[in-house]
């Protein structure tokens, strides 16, 4: 099971200064390119004993601050994140053979702006977010729905659910900023930008 890249070189001169911008052009492409949901991620953390544990997450926004989702603050990635904030965020891009890997640290928003995103959500995503009592153990499905239900009828169509108190969001201030492209024989190229003293980047290749 292997497949020979074919694509375009990567190379130092052709990046801009900040990885934000080289990250804004990647991110256009994946979304041209129609791939499912080109913002699904794989977040990593790790316990505070150094156990690490992974997830797909959906990524709700990035600007020049980091890079934003939204989780349930008692979930296993939450918990982990607020005794070790170290993560690293993963975006698969493999119909364009690229990835984008980015290591830095978790902080919490702020209240208002999870209240912001949280009323752009669909009314059954909010539901949903206080039915489940993330990453803790349940008896049966059944529960669950009937927990959503519950909160259904005291929260009724036309009225505004509120953000559940444990359940929020975290941007990632990042530290470096990789880009990888697959290239024929494992030749890829692997450009990482890293953060300096000074607040500004610096570019690095990395063998493959």
């Amino acid at each position: 099971m292997r497949e020979q890249y074919r694509s375009t070189p990567l190379d130092e001169a052709d990046l801009p200064a900040d990885p934000m911008e080289q990250f804004v052009h990647w991110f256009k492409d994946a979304a041209a390119g129609h791939l499912h949901e080109p913002n699904a991620m794989i977040v990593s953390t790790a316990a505070a004993d150094g156990r690490p544990s992974s997830r797909t997450v959906l990524l709700k926004h990035f600007d020049d601050d980091g890079f934003v989702f939204y989780t349930n603050y008692a979930s296993r990635k939450g918990r982990e994140l607020d005794a070790n904030p170290h993560v690293s965020l993963l975006f698969p891009w493999h119909p364009l053979a690229r990835q984008v890997i980015v290591t830095g640290t978790a902080a919490r928003v702020g209240q208002e702006e999870t209240a912001l995103y949280f009323r752009t959500r669909p009314r059954g995503s909010q539901l949903g977010a206080w039915a489940s009592a993330q990453s803790s153990v349940i008896g049966t499905r059944g529960e669950l729905l009937r927990r959503y239900e519950e909160f259904a009828a005291r929260y009724p169509a036309g009225e505004r659910v509120p953000v559940p108190p444990d359940w929020g969001g975290y941007r990632v201030t990042p530290e470096t900023v990789e880009f990888w492209q697959g290239h024929e024989n494992r030749l890829h190229d692997r450009l990482r930008y890293v953060r300096t003293g000074s607040g500004t980047w610096r570019i690095e290749r990395l063998c493959p």
